[in-house]
């Protein structure tokens, strides 16, 4: 794994207005793009190449798409310090390749809550902890 030349977007997002567009651009620019389920088949309908978060962390969607993106080989890649040799060889031994930029938005819970009418089901659905 690249830690230097490889430069890796993760995307995931429920409201996907102008992604397809914003992720174009980010192929340019020479991003791998990394995406969770709704926003991968959105990409890849458009003929977008998407790794799978599934695929890079080695474990599934649990829970209806609950659980998606809380995975140390996730956060790993977004958190640890390029600058600092003992992080690059942390992440080198747990196979956790960097992500250099987060594209992401929240479910509407305060609209869903705001617009009345929904179930305590449907409300808890538009809690995003990830």
């Amino acid at each position: 794994m690249s830690f230097v030349n490889k430069k890796r977007a993760l995307l995931s997002v429920s409201d996907r207005t102008g992604l397809v567009d914003f992720a174009k651009g980010l192929l340019a620019l020479r991003y791998e793009i990394l995406s969770t389920g709704g926003t991968a088949a959105h990409l890849m309908e458009a003929g977008i190449p998407v790794t799978l978060v599934a695929q890079e962390t080695g474990f599934p969607e649990v829970f209806g798409g609950r659980v998606k993106t809380l995975h140390p080989k996730l956060f790993g890649g977004i958190l640890f310090d390029r600058s600092v040799e003992t992080h690059q060889s942390e992440a080198r031994q747990n196979e956790i390749g960097a992500i250099d930029l987060v594209a992401v938005n929240l479910y509407p819970f305060e609209e869903t809550l705001a617009a009345g009418g929904a179930s305590f089901e449907e409300i808890i659905e538009k809690i995003d902890v990830g």
